[in-house]
């Protein structure tokens, strides 16, 4: 077995070939577009997430417990807490 991969003609071409088709306009396309959903798709959680946490202080908030309590339990402010309390 050679001592450098790289001098293979196999390994060559498959190199040749990746390197082409990396920097082909439609490859850098369709990679920009994964890249897209992959954020698209975080900031989905994220809001979903966020969204949690304020039916969870809603609920938190219609049992009387205390702001503080409702920030600490929903890693919400307790501004957003009070805001809360006061869009109800």
């Amino acid at each position: 077995m050679p001592e450098d991969k790289n001098k293979v003609p196999v390994i060559q071409e498959a190199i040749r070939a990746f390197r082409e088709v990396a920097a082909s306009d439609e490859f850098k396309e369709l990679e920009r577009l994964r890249s897209r959903a992959r954020h698209n798709e975080a900031s989905a959680l994220r809001h979903a997430r966020n969204e949690e946490r304020i039916a969870i202080a809603r609920n938190a908030l219609s049992e009387k417990l205390p702001a503080e309590t409702i920030a600490r339990i929903t890693s919400l402010s307790v501004s957003e807490v009070e805001q809360l309390a006061r869009d109800v």
